[in-house]
Protein backbone atom coordinates (compact mmCIF):
# COMPACT_ATOMS: atom_id res chain seq x y z
CA UNK A 1 0.00 0.00 0.00
CA UNK A 2 2.64 2.46 0.70
CA UNK A 3 4.57 1.75 -2.48
CA UNK A 4 1.22 2.48 -4.20
CA UNK A 5 1.11 5.65 -2.11
CA UNK A 6 4.95 6.40 -3.60
CA UNK A 7 3.88 5.27 -7.11
CA UNK A 8 1.52 7.79 -7.26
CA UNK A 9 3.67 10.61 -5.59
CA UNK A 10 7.00 9.52 -7.86
CA UNK A 11 4.16 10.61 -11.13
CA UNK A 12 4.50 13.94 -10.90
CA UNK A 13 8.06 13.83 -10.11
CA UNK A 14 8.63 11.48 -13.33
CA UNK A 15 6.69 14.08 -15.22
CA UNK A 16 8.51 17.05 -14.70
CA UNK A 17 11.87 14.82 -15.05
CA UNK A 18 10.94 13.82 -18.17
CA UNK A 19 9.98 17.53 -19.55
CA UNK A 20 13.33 19.24 -17.68
CA UNK A 21 15.03 16.53 -20.13
CA UNK A 22 13.21 17.73 -23.23
CA UNK A 23 13.54 21.27 -22.68
CA UNK A 24 17.14 20.64 -22.31
CA UNK A 25 17.90 18.70 -25.26
CA UNK A 26 16.18 20.87 -27.66
CA UNK A 27 18.32 23.48 -26.36
CA UNK A 28 21.04 23.83 -29.31
CA UNK A 29 23.68 23.85 -27.10
CA UNK A 30 23.29 21.66 -24.21
CA UNK A 31 24.95 18.19 -24.17
CA UNK A 32 23.49 15.15 -24.43
CA UNK A 33 24.81 14.04 -20.80
CA UNK A 34 23.16 16.91 -19.12
CA UNK A 35 19.90 16.64 -21.08
CA UNK A 36 19.37 13.04 -19.43
CA UNK A 37 19.99 14.36 -15.84
CA UNK A 38 16.72 15.73 -14.89
CA UNK A 39 15.02 12.52 -16.54
CA UNK A 40 17.76 10.14 -14.32
CA UNK A 41 17.22 12.27 -11.12
CA UNK A 42 13.65 11.91 -11.26
CA UNK A 43 13.93 8.46 -11.97
CA UNK A 44 16.31 7.73 -8.69
CA UNK A 45 13.81 9.84 -6.50
CA UNK A 46 11.03 7.23 -8.03
CA UNK A 47 12.75 4.17 -6.95
CA UNK A 48 13.30 5.69 -3.25
CA UNK A 49 9.94 6.75 -2.97
CA UNK A 50 8.30 3.06 -4.54
CA UNK A 51 10.76 0.70 -3.54
CA UNK A 52 13.32 1.77 -0.82
CA UNK A 53 11.04 4.08 1.58
CA UNK A 54 7.90 2.36 2.00
CA UNK A 55 10.36 -0.36 3.27
CA UNK A 56 11.62 1.40 5.95
CA UNK A 57 8.71 2.72 7.22
CA UNK A 58 7.55 -0.31 7.32
CA UNK A 59 10.32 -1.71 9.46
CA UNK A 60 10.12 1.19 11.20
CA UNK A 61 6.33 1.32 12.40
CA UNK A 62 5.72 -0.16 16.31
CA UNK A 63 2.50 -0.06 18.10
CA UNK A 64 1.97 -1.67 21.53
CA UNK A 65 -1.58 -2.24 23.34
CA UNK A 66 -0.95 -2.61 26.98
CA UNK A 67 -3.29 -2.81 29.36
CA UNK A 68 -3.62 1.20 30.36
CA UNK A 69 -2.53 2.42 27.05
CA UNK A 70 -1.83 2.01 23.12
CA UNK A 71 1.82 3.22 22.50
CA UNK A 72 2.50 3.93 18.97
CA UNK A 73 5.76 4.68 17.61
CA UNK A 74 7.27 5.69 13.42
CA UNK A 75 9.24 7.64 11.66
CA UNK A 76 12.84 7.91 9.85
CA UNK A 77 14.05 10.81 10.52
CA UNK A 78 11.91 12.33 13.04
CA UNK A 79 10.50 9.56 15.05
CA UNK A 80 7.27 10.46 16.75
CA UNK A 81 5.72 8.57 20.21
CA UNK A 82 2.27 8.60 20.69
CA UNK A 83 1.05 7.24 24.06
CA UNK A 84 -3.16 7.02 24.10
CA UNK A 85 -4.52 6.30 27.63
CA UNK A 86 -7.14 3.80 27.11
CA UNK A 87 -9.77 6.08 29.98
CA UNK A 88 -8.83 8.48 27.10
CA UNK A 89 -10.32 6.65 23.77
CA UNK A 90 -14.15 6.97 22.93
CA UNK A 91 -14.65 4.44 20.50
CA UNK A 92 -12.96 2.46 18.04
CA UNK A 93 -13.71 1.11 14.45
CA UNK A 94 -11.74 -0.25 11.27
CA UNK A 95 -11.28 1.57 8.06
CA UNK A 96 -10.75 0.13 4.36
CA UNK A 97 -10.70 1.71 1.32
CA UNK A 98 -10.76 0.06 -2.24
CA UNK A 99 -7.59 -0.70 -2.37
CA UNK A 100 -6.53 -1.76 0.91
CA UNK A 101 -9.84 -4.33 0.51
CA UNK A 102 -7.84 -5.59 -2.97
CA UNK A 103 -4.88 -6.02 -0.82
CA UNK A 104 -6.48 -7.62 2.06
CA UNK A 105 -5.50 -4.42 4.70
CA UNK A 106 -7.34 -2.17 6.96
CA UNK A 107 -6.96 0.55 9.04
CA UNK A 108 -7.61 0.75 13.23
CA UNK A 109 -8.73 4.26 14.00
CA UNK A 110 -9.39 4.95 17.54
CA UNK A 111 -10.94 8.29 18.65
CA UNK A 112 -9.95 10.65 21.61
CA UNK A 113 -11.32 13.82 22.56
CA UNK A 114 -7.88 15.12 21.08
CA UNK A 115 -9.04 13.03 17.59
CA UNK A 116 -8.18 10.19 15.47
CA UNK A 117 -5.50 7.64 16.18
CA UNK A 118 -4.25 5.60 13.65
CA UNK A 119 -3.19 1.98 13.41
CA UNK A 120 -2.16 1.45 9.54
CA UNK A 121 -2.01 -1.12 6.99
CA UNK A 122 -2.83 -4.20 9.14
CA UNK A 123 -3.79 -7.63 7.48
CA UNK A 124 -7.74 -7.86 8.27
CA UNK A 125 -7.95 -10.11 10.85
CA UNK A 126 -5.27 -8.84 12.38
CA UNK A 127 -7.11 -5.23 12.46
CA UNK A 128 -10.23 -6.85 13.62
CA UNK A 129 -8.31 -7.96 16.47
CA UNK A 130 -6.65 -4.62 18.33
CA UNK A 131 -9.74 -3.10 17.45
CA UNK A 132 -11.79 -5.71 19.90
CA UNK A 133 -8.54 -6.16 22.02
CA UNK A 134 -8.80 -1.89 22.37
CA UNK A 135 -12.82 -1.83 22.67
CA UNK A 136 -12.45 -4.48 25.68
CA UNK A 137 -9.40 -2.78 27.45
CA UNK A 138 -11.51 0.54 26.92
CA UNK A 139 -14.61 -1.32 28.76
CA UNK A 140 -12.32 -2.35 31.21
CA UNK A 141 -10.89 1.22 32.18
CA UNK A 142 -14.58 2.80 32.25
CA UNK A 143 -14.79 0.19 34.96
CA UNK A 144 -12.42 1.24 36.64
Amino acid sequence: MWSFTGALQAAPILAGGAFGSYVLDTRADAPLYLAALPALGALVLAVLLVFVLPTLLWRRWRYEIRPLEVDMQRGLVRVTRTLVPMARVQHVDTRRGPLQRRLGLSTVVFYTAAGPNEIPQLATATAAEVRDRIAELTREADEL
